[in-house]
């Protein structure tokens, strides 16, 4: 059946869904008859717009063949976002009653209700439009009078269809429920009829979209508090929204951004001395990359110009005479990094929340102000510049320059 349709029919009924919730942007969406899940996988995706989103089926035994494909990926804990996303699925029947259900924004039952019996129908639209009482119900079901265009088919599409409506059926049907519950309704569908023949017999599925009516709000009654359903899948997507989480990822980006800051210092540091000699007590450049370096310091694209410094510490007289034996560090200032990394701030929100968030981290190292971070070179930073020392008093730097020149004015000989 569905190669006649491109793209395949339960694809495009799956899409109407989505173009809904990108238009209307539902917060908490239910799919009744999830089955495997399908349609779920797809609306997990729009985390912007959905907190809750919730699957019931009566067959636990498909519901849990899929349900941890819905689990949150490795790239949600890595880049989380302040959204919540919380996914929850249930075995139930949908002619049940269940509170959890509840005040949703939107219920969808996608070629689900010819499963069930008339009178069981009836139940459905009690639990659904009197019990739930959802802002939007999308329904769609077979359209019979689509199936002779359907080649091979004899009787229903499915051997577990209990009916299957024409359009003028399934029309009585929602326009009954729309007057006992406060709701109106518009027709649509998916599956269009071959070319002159979309009026006669309509979509293959017909879809119709519920909307309550203004006025029509949830009846609170302690008395139908029940919970039917039996909870066999329950995930929350990592969310900024959590505090701890938060402080992991705003510590994160302090230290990989201080680390970051360290390193162009030093490769400054680093480059200056090796590009710039002193002559009678006079700096003279040996390249012009020297000066490009300095205007090349950025942080986060903003111009910076050694946002390091020195850190500032109490040494005692034996301290100062061992001073070779300690760690040096060097300080970044916070308000370096509130104004030049704008997922900081975007993180912390103010200055002060900066600071009070890593002053009580222990993998923060603050100053004793609280204004700058602190970062200690370690053993191989310091032997890395005590060996640069030891070569810059020896007179290699002095001994190198004069043997690049000789060199220099041999290749300038050979070339004349």
């Amino acid at each position: 059946m569905e190669p006649l349709f491109s793209p395949a029919l339960h694809r495009q009924r799956h899409q109407f869904v989505i173009d809904f919730v990108k238009r209307n942007k539902p917060r908490k969406v239910v799919d009744l008859g999830c089955a495997e899940c399908t349609l779920l996988g797809k609306l997990r995706w729009f985390q912007r717009e959905i907190d809750l989103l919730v699957g019931v089926d009566i067959d636990g035994t498909k519901v849990k063949k899929k349900m941890h494909a819905l689990a949150p990926m490795a790239t949600d804990y890595l880049q989380p976002s302040y959204e919540q996303l919380c996914v929850e699925l249930y075995q139930g029947s949908v002619t049940q009653k269940d509170a959890r259900l509840r005040g949703f924004d939107l219920v969808t039952s996608i070629e689900l209700i010819e499963h069930l019996t008339l009178d069981d129908v009836e139940c459905f639209s009690e639990v659904v439009f009197g019990y739930m009482n959802p802002v939007d119900v999308i329904i769609s079901t077979p359209n019979s009078e689509f199936n002779p265009f359907l080649p091979g088919l004899s009787g229903f599409r499915h051997s577990d269809h209990k009916f299957e409506w024409t359009r003028a059926e399934f029309k009585t049907w929602a326009q009954t429920v729309c007057l006992k519950f406060g709701y109106e309704v518009e027709f649509t569908g998916v599956g269009a009829a071959p070319p002159g023949q979309q009026e006669s017999v309509g979509f293959c599925s017909q879809i119709g979209v519920f909307h309550r009516l203004e006025g029509n709000m949830l009846r609170c009654d302690n008395a139908e508090d029940v919970f039917a359903y039996t909870l066999l899948y329950s995930i929350n997507y990592p969310s900024l929204r959590d505090n701890n989480l938060l402080r992991r990822v705003l510590v994160c980006e302090v230290l990989c951004w201080t680390e970051n800051l360290k390193s162009r210092w030093a490769m400054k540091t680093t480059c200056d001395e090796a590009l710039c000699g002193i002559e009678g007590g006079k700096e003279e450049c040996l390249s012009e990359r020297c000066m490009e370096v300095e205007e090349e310091q950025t942080v986060c694209g903003a111009e910076m110009r050694e946002p390091m410094g020195p850190c500032e510490k109490d040494l005692s007289k034996d301290q100062e005479n061992d001073y070779s034996k300690l760690q040096r560090c060097e300080s970044v200032p916070l308000e370096v990094l509130w104004s030049h990394c704008p997922k900081v701030s975007a993180l912390c929100g103010s200055l002060d929340n900066l600071r009070r968030i890593l002053t009580d981290d222990p993998d923060v190292n603050l100053s004793q102000d609280g204004n700058a971070v602190l970062l200690q070179y370690d053993e191989q930073d310091l032997g890395e510049k005590e060996e640069q020392d030891d070569l810059q008093d020896s007179g290699y730097a002095e001994a190198r320059q004069h043997c690049l020149t000789a060199e220099q004015e041999e290749d300038w000989g050979a070339n004349v």
